[in-house]
Parts: structure tokens; sequence; C-alpha cells
């Protein structure tokens, strides 16, 4: 699968090239667009329990569309809901990926993309504890709210990162959760800052330029009723 990214940096369109006969995973809903003699297959990926997994546990839709290319090959563009970037990610099979909740798209064949516990650190970050894991070769495309910061860390380097401003991150990385002001929840309450991720290379992380979590916020308090 080859990727072109369009409309970037603040509408972006992927379009994934396939092989004849290649096969990409999307997200249900996130195709916009696709070359004709593509063909369809809706399903729960995995079965129904790892669907009620995905749907319950990581935030992601219960069915996955398999888009299978025709003989002569074909395309598909992918998109996200919130305006920002995407950003295709190469996954290898000694560097999985930890994916945040609503963050990915759609994935070539090689990859394999399932519901994973990202730890206490995560459900006490305010990010749902669930995500998703990302194993494998070949590539996933990721939507971020705003811009995409990459973050290559160097060994012994650390990161502080708000909790949702995270989106994914290499797995063969040490990470630690904690109060944005340590040992002090009134003052991280004042700061605005409740929770922050402190990340320790190497290894890479990326990170949005927007918070959805303070989107959602924001909309709910400004909605009458």
């Amino acid at each position: 699968m080859q990727i072109h990214l369009r409309h970037n940096p603040s509408s972006t369109v992927a379009r994934c090239y396939l092989a004849p006969g290649e096969p990409l995973r999307v997200e249900s809903g996130a195709m916009l667009a696709h070359s004709a003699g593509v063909v369809l297959e809706a399903k729960a990926q995995g079965g129904v329990l790892q669907g009620l997994k995905r749907s319950m546990l990581s935030g992601e839709s219960f069915f996955v569309t398999t888009y299978t290319a025709p003989p002569q090959g074909g395309w598909v563009d992918v998109t996200g809901v919130l305006p920002g970037d995407l950003i295709p990610l190469t996954i290898t099979s000694d560097r999985p990926f930890f994916l945040n909740r609503g963050t990915w798209l759609a994935n070539s064949y090689g990859v394999t993309v399932e519901s994973k516990w990202g730890g206490m650190s995560n459900l006490f970050g305010g990010e749902g504890g669930f995500g998703l894991r990302a194993s494998g070769d070949g590539e996933v495309v990721l939507a971020v709210y705003g811009a995409i910061d990459v973050i290559d860390l160097q060994p012994g380097e650390t990161i502080t990162i708000d909790t949702g401003h995270v989106v994914a991150y290499d797995l063969g990385m040490t990470f630690n959760m904690r109060r944005a002001v340590q040992g002090r929840t009134i003052q991280s309450m004042k700061s605005g800052e409740g929770f922050v991720f402190d990340f320790t290379g190497p290894g890479r992380v990326l990170a949005q330029t927007r918070n959805p979590s303070a989107f959602a916020a924001w909309l709910s308090a400004i909605t009458p009723g």
C-alpha cells in the first residue's frame, strides 16, 4: 500500500493506493471515496467478542470495513471527523504501537489492530484506559485534532505531554502518568493541567496540537441545556 496525503494540514485526506487484490481495513464511516471496482465487506473484525471489545472498551466502531482492490488495482480515500492532519505510521514486528481512542482510520493487511488495555495510567489520565495495539508489518493511518508532532526520544531522554494530546507511542518505551504538579491535586487543578505523561526514550511519541476532550468539554459548557 502506498499513501498520498492531500489538503493537509487542516483538512487532510489520505489516498491509499492498493495493488491488485490487496485489502485495506478501514474504520466504519472513515471512507470518503474509492475507485471503481473496489469491493467492500463490513464485519466484526476478529468475531463478535472482538467487535464488542472495540466498541465498548476502545471507543471504536463495532464493524470494520475491508476494501479489496480489483485486478487492476485501486485506491481508497479516508479522512477523520475532527479538523486536522493525518499521518501514516509504519509498524514493524519488533515495534508495536499503542494508539489512543479515536485516532485509528485504516491499516494495511499485514497489521493487526486490536483492543489493548493501556494501564491504570491511561484510565486515571482521563483518556479511557483502553486503546488499540497495532502490531505486525505495514502501515496505519491515524487522524489527529490539529497538527501532528512526531517526537523521537534518544536513550534516557524524557518528555512530558498532557494526556489529551497523546496520539500514539512506541510500546518499547517506558512511561509514567502523574499529576501536572506532582503530589498536589489542587495546584494541578488550578494550573488547568490535570494529568501528564512522562515518556522516556528510546522511542517515538506522536502528539496532537489540539485536545479533543477539552474541545468536547468546551462545547458542552456553551451548549444550552
